[in-house]
């Protein structure tokens, strides 16, 4: 088998060809407690205004605004307290000349009232209370309408399904939602060095750090998967095995068995399935050889066997066309700005991407490798948050330079914020 030609193209065209494909897959509809992590398939129209009715924001007293002109600490205002109406309660009854309702946090505000004083801007005496300063038309009111209004779009189609978009599904009495199907992934982790995780070691083997690696990072976004195994290290065996996956699955990701070689049974499985080859090498450090080619459905991402290259193309490459496969409008990486607090003297013919920690310190955002850097390293993406993101043709940056950084695992950058 001869040595596959391969040349490089840059990042960003590398994944501008993975998501033109535009796979997207079809749409369904799944429970509201189980919508978490969806991408919304169509537009959430507002059925009534938010808030529906004038309210008060705080516990205290509803008045008229005109009974409190001219008050001040000389010259307090008295007011009757006629009624008391809780949050889902309305009152009858409509204010008079001096009057006042004692009112809940989120109550209606009743009929003559126009503003609210709260408890602690007043002086209580039985069934009266007294006031020190004059209040504004609809001072401490919540309007009608204020936050939104009928057949406004509360939810846009393609917006990914957080806690709050949850909110507001269930304000309008979704319980089940418009959303688009997950793709399901296979994982195929080839090398005729692999061991099982349960095999005991043996010379010139490793253990397979990779496959397990892949699968958290689909559990992540809560994607359903496949381990598949090739029984047989030959090409027909392969062919057999991918050919399955990409029959069963909408994405099938291969990692290791795509270095350059002798033996890279890759480029001839891509020609046994038809599959056409998107790029099978990319300017970038690490993961160089990464491969993405397509059949007429099914993505194929023949990632690096090594731990840290096929991390950075999960990241680069996967993520993105998960996302876009799922109509979503956000599909690429996230990209912060950081201050660099060490070194990093490695020139950078190509673009290089660091495992890294990012870290919030009250006052900027900083970041340091995660320790062990080279393609092969393992143990850097188990301390690592982020990716420093240095271009190519840059001759290494000290420390105090500001980089770009991908965020890989924001919920432990938001932990460390909240802490």
């Amino acid at each position: 088998m001869t040595v596959e030609k391969r040349t490089p193209i840059p990042v960003k065209d590398a994944i501008e060809r993975v998501v033109k494909e535009s796979f997207v897959m079809p749409t369904t509809t799944v429970a509201l407690d189980e919508s978490l992590g969806y991408i919304l398939a169509q537009d959430i129209i507002a059925t009534y205004d938010i808030p529906r009715f004038n309210k008060s924001p705080y516990d205290g007293f509803a008045i008229r605004s005109v009974d409190s002109q001219n008050a001040s600490g000389e010259h307090r205002k008295t007011f009757r307290v006629i009624d008391h109406i809780g949050a889902g309660s309305v009152s009858d009854k409509t204010l008079a000349q001096g009057e006042a309702i004692r009112i809940m946090t989120g109550a209606a505000i009743p009929e003559g009232a126009d503003a609210v004083v709260m408890l602690e801007q007043t002086i209580e005496d039985d069934d009266s209370f007294s006031i020190r300063k004059p209040f504004e038309h609809h001072e401490n009111v919540s309007l009608q309408g204020e936050e939104t209004q009928e057949n406004d779009v509360v939810l846009q189609r393609g917006q990914h399904i957080n806690a709050g978009a949850i909110a507001v599904l269930a304000t309008y009495g979704y319980t089940e939602v418009p959303v688009y199907r997950k793709p399901s992934v296979a994982i195929i982790a080839t090398g005729s060095e692999l061991l099982d995780v349960a095999d005991p070691l043996e010379p010139g083997k490793i253990r397979n750090s990779n496959g397990p690696m892949i699968n958290a990072l689909i559990t992540k976004h809560k994607l359903t998967s496949k381990v598949y195994k090739i029984q047989h290290d030959d090409l027909e065996s392969s062919i057999a095995v991918v050919k399955q996956a990409t029959e069963e699955h909408d994405i099938v990701i291969t990692t290791g068995g795509v270095s350059v070689g002798d033996f890279d049974y890759l480029p001839a499985i891509y020609e046994a399935l038809q599959a056409n080859v998107l790029f099978n090498k990319v300017a970038m450090r690490p993961g160089s050889v990464t491969t993405v080619a397509v059949t007429k459905d099914t993505y194929l991402f023949g990632l690096s066997g090594n731990p840290s290259a096929c991390f950075t193309g999960f990241e680069l490459f996967v993520k993105p066309a998960v996302y876009a496969m799922m109509g979503a409008n956000a599909i690429y990486p996230q990209i912060v700005q950081a201050t660099l607090m060490e070194a990093f003297a490695k020139p950078n013919p190509f673009s290089r991407f660091i495992r890294a920690t990012t870290t919030f310190n009250g006052k900027e955002m900083t970041v340091v490798p995660s320790g062990f850097n080279k393609s092969g390293a393992v143990i850097a993406i188990a301390h690592s948050n982020a990716m420093i993101m240095l271009p190519g043709g840059t001759r290494g940056y000290q420390k105090g330079y500001t980089v770009d950084v991908i965020l890989t695992d924001s919920t432990a950058f938001e932990t460390e914020l909240l802490l």
